[in-house]
């Protein structure tokens, strides 16, 4: 993944963030990984791994008889993943810098893939590699956004313009936010049968989901500015009143839509 269509700040500040998405949507992720068919023994694939938290239990799962390699394309947060692996002692995992689109990959018996898809200017050519390097039978399971899904109570305008300008960004950039809806289609044009959805939206009083869209924001400010779609006034104000709102124990925040979507590659 070419990293002048990825909207959000990366290395330490990037990965902060990455660990409050990975603590929210873990029991999500871990349901679609079950319903996947993910096994002890199964040799995995992280796409677009991050702060690595899905490959830890991904190679937990697959235990010592089973492997996974996971990619990224920024060595920061690689580096910082292989330090906590080695701290959880998982030798089981290796973490490789390495772009989809452009290095080879080795075969697989599963391949997962989160919040990657939304950042590509061509996500059928990722997908179409991936079913390339799929075993007879393998698996694919990809989680992705649809940006246009998001809600707050009470209405906040804050909110609205945050979402407006993530939206904005990321279309500037030839990604697509709302690629959700997408990911079945997707998978069935490149060749995936028993193709399935599911659907996550999360919500929240109180926990760590309801900090992502002051998060985000504040990742995507250096991509805003550079597109000349907000000044840094504004940025500044948005990042202050998103976290005030998301304080507020009466007020509700949503992150995106997220649809789940798995599928096989012929036996």
């Amino acid at each position: 993944m070419e990293q002048k269509h990825y909207i959000i700040r990366g290395g330490e500040q990037g990965r902060a963030r990455l660990l409050v998405l990975s603590r929210v949507m873990r029991p999500t992720t871990l349901s679609l990984l079950d319903q996947a068919g993910i096994r002890s023994g199964m040799k995995c694939l992280e796409i677009g791994c991050g702060s690595g938290d899905v490959a830890f239990d991904l190679a937990r799962i697959v235990g010592p008889d089973g492997t996974v390699v996971a990619t990224d394309i920024d060595e920061i947060k690689l580096r910082l993943a292989r330090q906590e692996a080695d701290r959880n002692q998982l030798s089981n995992l290796e973490f490789r810098l390495a772009d989809i689109l452009d290095d080879e990959l080795e075969n697989f018996d599963l391949v997962h893939a989160r919040f990657v898809l939304t950042h590509l200017a061509n996500p059928r050519k990722a997908l179409e590699k991936v079913r390339r390097s799929l075993n007879p039978g393998g698996v694919l399971a990809v989680e992705d956004v649809d940006f246009r899904g998001h809600f707050c109570h009470p209405e906040y305008a804050a909110f609205s313009r945050y979402v407006e300008l993530y939206t904005k960004t990321a279309q500037r950039k030839g990604a697509d936010p709302n690629i959700g809806p997408r990911l079945p289609e997707l998978l069935i044009k490149t060749g995936f049968e028993r193709v399935q959805i599911n659907l996550v939206q999360l919500a929240a009083l109180s926990d760590d989901s309801k900090q992502m869209a002051p998060l985000t924001m504040e990742n995507i400010a250096d991509s805003v500015l550079a597109e000349g779609l907000a000044s840094p006034a504004e940025v500044e104000r948005l990042v202050h009143e998103l976290y005030a709102f998301a304080c507020d124990p009466e007020t509700v925040i949503s992150g995106p839509r997220v649809v789940q979507t798995w599928g096989y590659c012929p036996g």
